[in-house]
């Protein structure tokens, strides 16, 4: 498949998204166009990430300052130390507004990196490089920043657009299977909150994707990037139509919380879950049908994915997770925000479903049987 291009369009800032094999290519062409000025550029690039790619990125950019800034991407160095002490560095280095920091990484290098290009100086030109299929199809689109709080995961942050996002799958290839599950998981999200024909081509192409089949993999990728895109430009400060991309997440993030964030535990698995979990919940408040469940259950089992949610069909599991659906994001008030799902393709909207923790210590029994 040839190489892709999204162009994300909005009042809050205008960039395009870039897709194929071996597109890092093209970074110094872009470069130079959008932002001609730059005389730094700051790499904030994952340790995990393969030392070739490392020098790759030095060779094409030889006609700037480039420094190196190393980051171990895990989710406790997702805090105002590691951010503090990379604005030192670039406020030592004396970079400008006009210079550039650029992720290269997975979703938490992006989220840290895109932290601290709104900070620097009010904001400097930021670049996403994604190395991750989680990052690619979710985390590098939209412009949402964070870093984790004591009291739940991503509480503290900003929307920042990146100024260019560059999904080279080749990146991909270097990845354990247990990451490309992580992106399958958001993936497999955008098809169930927003396209029935996508979701019906995953039924027969989930195991390419998981494979790393360029072809495949290139357009589930630009698919998942045109969901997002179209949720983004609704609302691209998460004031209501853009939370529906939460789907599943309010039993996620409580999953990686009550785990410590332990790598036990991917953020995509937990996804994974809590996708199940929330579409109990829709059947059992008669919001959709058993068929849907049996419909999604179905795409995990082809997979080898039903690990994820047997576990919290034990109802004590469930009953132990409920305590940490408290600090979600999405919750303006006492009650926990739910994300339901009508049918494949369709949700309702957010602030519609809305439980105390007692309604859903109440009802855990019922969602364990399902």
């Amino acid at each position: 498949m040839k190489n892709q291009q999204i162009k994300f369009i909005n009042q809050k800032g205008n960039y395009s998204v870039l897709i194929g094999e071996n597109i890092i290519n093209i970074l110094p062409k872009k470069i130079k166009s959008i932002c001609p000025n730059a005389e730094k550029v700051a790499l904030m690039i994952d340790k995990k990430v393969p030392q070739k790619f490392k020098g790759h990125l030095k060779k094409i950019l030889k006609k700037y300052k480039v420094f190196i800034l190393p980051f171990n991407a895990n989710e406790k160095n997702k805090s105002f130390i590691s951010v503090n002490r990379y604005l030192k560095i670039l406020l030592s280095k004396n970079f400008n507004r006009s210079d550039i920091i650029i992720c290269v990484g997975g979703g938490i290098t992006g989220d840290v990196t895109g932290f601290i290009a709104s900070l620097f100086k009010r904001g400097m030109n930021f670049i996403n490089i994604p190395t991750t299929l989680l990052a690619q199809v979710d985390s590098a689109i939209g412009g949402k920043t964070g870093i984790n709080s004591s009291y739940g995961k991503n509480l503290v942050g900003t929307f920042y657009q990146p100024k260019l996002v560059i999904s080279d799958t080749t990146f991909l290839n270097s990845l354990p299977k247990k990451e490309m599950v992580c992106g399958f998981a958001e993936i497999l999200k955008h098809a169930i909150i927003k396209d029935k024909k996508f979701f019906d081509w995953l039924k027969k192409n989930s195991q390419f994707i998981i494979e790393r089949k360029p072809k495949e993999l290139t357009y589930a990728i630009k698919k998942s990037c045109e969901i997002k895109m179209h949720f983004v430009n609704k609302d691209v400060n998460e004031k209501n139509l853009r939370m529906i991309l939460n789907f599943g997440h309010t039993f996620a993030h409580a999953i990686e919380v009550k785990n410590n964030f332990s790598k036990k535990i991917s953020h995509g698995e937990a996804v994974l879950s809590g996708m199940i979990l929330a579409t109990k919940l829709s059947v059992i408040k008669k919001v959709c049908s058993v068929k849907t469940l049996e419909s999604i259950k179905k795409i995990y089992i082809q997979n080898k994915l039903d690990y994820t949610f047997t576990k919290y069909a034990n109802y004590k599991t469930l009953i132990k997770l409920i305590p940490y659906l408290k600090n979600d994001k999405k919750n303006n008030d006492d009650k926990i925000n739910f994300i339901l799902i009508k049918r494949i393709g369709k949700t309702l909207l957010p602030n519609k479903s809305k439980l105390s923790i007692q309604n859903i210590k109440s009802l855990a029994k019922t969602i364990s049987q399902y």
